[in-house]
């Protein structure tokens, strides 16, 4: 019943898409022709009366209610009615096909789990999807109308091969007045439990994961349980419908076409059909139909879903994955590609205009220049302008943009150096020191002093240049009078190129191990 067209709109190309407005089975027009057909005899009725038949006097009080039934029409809101209905019905109707259970997976994992090839084991497979399509078919019972015409009965099911009387009798006997689409999953439970413990099935990761994926099938039909008990609101329905219909009365007089000798305005023309009115008829009942139809797609209309064809096609697919293709592997044999690191399949000459490159990455075609792929290694500070600290990123941007470079800010050269951090003068703690580079004591000491003058010297709170930007968390402070020593590579183990950096409590260690020292034989003398 479900009407597919992928293939005739698989390329879009001219008149792909009139060519379905063609098409009759599951279209607008065989949903709505006969509503169409009785509001257009109406619109004539009333017409053939306002011009044949009402005296003068008669005429003008029609006329009248037809201006005053055109204006106030229009304050019913169908489209943003109409609109959210379509919408929550359609995300509804998606949400039941993905409700549907398809049992593909359940029996790839019987039929890789459940070893043996004896008829024991064999119909232990065949038994555990046999519970399993069961239960799919004992919901699409309930909420199908089509399954419940094809199995009026639960002895059209014994008869049908699906169940055995036995089992109908167990399913009968058993004392619950709620819908019993779950008792074959128990079965399967069962049976799967008495098959771990004749070792058909190998450990307890693979009896969890056939459990695991059992569960998901049974979440699934109780999903579509779900979804058929607990419908759309009633008032929502109904409000929708007396929107859209009680339009299109007022429509049927508020849109006659009235005597042009009146002069009454917007009545300039005078037809006998309102095409553009028959159009917002055909738009706005057929956009209701479309939810009409999709509320439950478990009927029998064109575009609702096929749920034989799944009772056929769950119960051939998982008998046969877990019997006849049990254990069967075609003949392993190396392929045509064996010595080949790059396969190239093939194309035939209606496909090989298909056959592109491989995408290797936008970014990998951008240029840059030579002179710009050089690493800078020694970056020093550039001294900015103070009013750097409050131009917009806005301007920044645009600036560079244009290429129009500030008369504050020197140009960078291949030897200049950049300052990622920058001190702010009232920012607190800025008399201390901040040591990023261990290298630094290796310097002389006028240079060392001259260096804690740098942005890079003592700043536990930064800014970017350009930006309003708060204050953050320094990287690391210590006070100037410790000094942080360059750890050196032991000399002894050669094979390590890698030396550990020395943490601040190492430091402090190292720093006062002298004077601890000298304190302790001080102590020893007086003793």
């Amino acid at each position: 019943m479900t009407v597919t067209y992928s293939r005739w709109v698989a390329d879009a190309r001219l008149g792909t898409f009139y060519r379905l407005l063609l098409r009759w089975k599951g279209s607008i027009y065989k949903l709505l022709y006969r509503e169409l057909l009785i509001f257009t005899v109406m619109y004539g009725t009333i017409s053939i009366t306002y011009r044949c038949i009402l005296t003068e006097e008669q005429r003008r009080m029609f006329e009248k209610l037809s201006m005053y039934c055109d204006q106030y029409a229009q304050l019913i809101p169908v489209s943003f009615v109409l609109g959210f209905y379509v919408t929550l019905v359609v995300t509804r109707w998606w949400g039941q096909f993905e409700s549907v259970p398809w049992p593909d997976r359940l029996s790839a994992l019987v039929s890789g789990h459940v070893r043996g090839a004896d008829e024991g084991a064999r119909l232990v497979r065949r038994s555990l999807m046999r519970y399993a399509n069961l239960s799919g078919i004992l919901i699409y019972r309930s909420v199908s109308t089509a399954v419940y015409k094809r199995f009026p009965t639960m002895s059209h099911l014994v008869q049908a091969g699906l169940m055995t009387a036995e089992e109908l009798r167990h399913l009968e006997e058993l004392p619950s007045p709620h819908n019993k689409f779950w008792v074959p999953c128990m079965w399967f439970v069962s049976l799967a439990m008495r098959a771990r413990s004749e070792g058909r099935i190998n450990n307890d990761v693979a009896m969890t994961a056939i459990l695991n994926e059992l569960n998901t099938l049974r979440s699934q039909c109780m999903r579509l349980y779900g979804y058929d008990w607990i419908s759309l609101p009633l008032v929502y329905t109904q409000v929708v419908t007396v929107a859209v219909y009680s339009f299109f009365l007022a429509c049927l007089i508020g849109r006659q076409f009235l005597d042009p000798a009146q002069g009454y305005p917007g009545h300039n023309l005078d037809f006998y059909l309102p095409v553009f009115t028959l159009l917002q008829f055909f738009f706005y009942v057929g956009w209701l139909k479309v939810a009409e139809q999709l509320i439950n797609p478990f009927g029998e209309d064109d575009d609702d879903f096929e749920t034989n064809w799944l009772v056929d096609r769950n119960l051939q697919v998982s008998l046969l994955s877990v019997d006849e293709m049990y254990d069967l592997v075609p003949l392993v044999e190396r392929d045509k590609y064996w010595d080949e690191s790059e396969p190239q399949p093939p194309y035939t000459a209606a496909s090989a205009e298909h056959r592109k490159p491989s995408f290797m990455g936008s970014a990998l075609d951008i240029s840059v220049p030579k002179e710009e792929m050089e690493f800078q290694h020694n970056l020093e500070q550039i001294k900015e302008h103070e009013e750097a600290n409050h131009s917009t990123p806005f301007l920044g941007s645009l600036s560079r943009i244009l290429g129009v470079q500030s008369p504050n800010f020197p140009r960078l050269t291949p030897t200049s150096q950049v300052s990622l951090l920058r001190r702010r003068p009232r920012a607190p703690f800025s008399r201390f020191p901040l040591y990023l580079h261990p290298e630094s004591f290796l310097m002389p000491s006028h240079a060392r002093n001259a260096d804690m003058e740098d942005a890079f010297s003592s700043m536990p709170l930064y800014e970017r240049p350009g930006f309003y930007s708060c204050p953050q968390t320094p990287i690391h402070c210590v006070p100037p009078s410790i000094p942080r020593p360059r750890p050196r590579r032991a000399h002894g183990d050669s094979s390590s190129s890698l030396v550990h950096p020395l943490m601040g409590s190492q430091v402090l260690k190292y720093t006062f191990a002298p004077t601890e020292k000298k304190n302790k034989q001080k102590k020893k003398h007086r003793w």
